[in-house]
């Protein structure tokens, strides 16, 4: 039986494969404060996310802070709560003017936090 077909294909999909895993890496870059208490939480809600230099994100798509609320209730039609996840670099005014807007909206915010090491004596 002749491999060398075999071979070929499995060589070009591993190089392929190569290829895409790394621009597999997708996502916002936020550094997320840490708290000592965190309180676990499965429920599949619209993720609000602000950036260090202050770019705002629905999901993984940027969006203007005038339509933010329009756009969670449009993309997200029986929504009552948004998970809000803010860079701990980030400007505290802007963190509280999108908690602000959402509210008004009369969506429920939750704050996303990393939970803190806490080094027991």
């Amino acid at each position: 039986m002749n491999v060398v077909p075999l071979v070929d294909v499995v060589l070009v999909l591993l190089i392929i494969f190569m290829i895409t895993a790394s621009t597999m890496e997708f996502g916002l870059e936020i550094n997320v404060p840490e708290v000592k208490q965190v309180r676990d939480t499965a429920e599949d809600l619209p993720v609000v996310s602000i950036t260090s230099d202050g770019s705002l994100y629905l999901g993984d798509q940027g969006i203007n802070i005038n339509r933010l609320a329009a756009e969670v209730k449009r993309r997200f039609a029986d929504a009552k709560k948004v998970y809000l996840v803010g860079d701990r670099n980030g400007n505290v005014g802007e963190f509280v003017q999108v908690i602000g807007i959402l509210s008004d909206a009369k969506l429920a915010v939750s704050v996303v936090a990393k939970q803190q090491d806490v080094k027991k004596p």
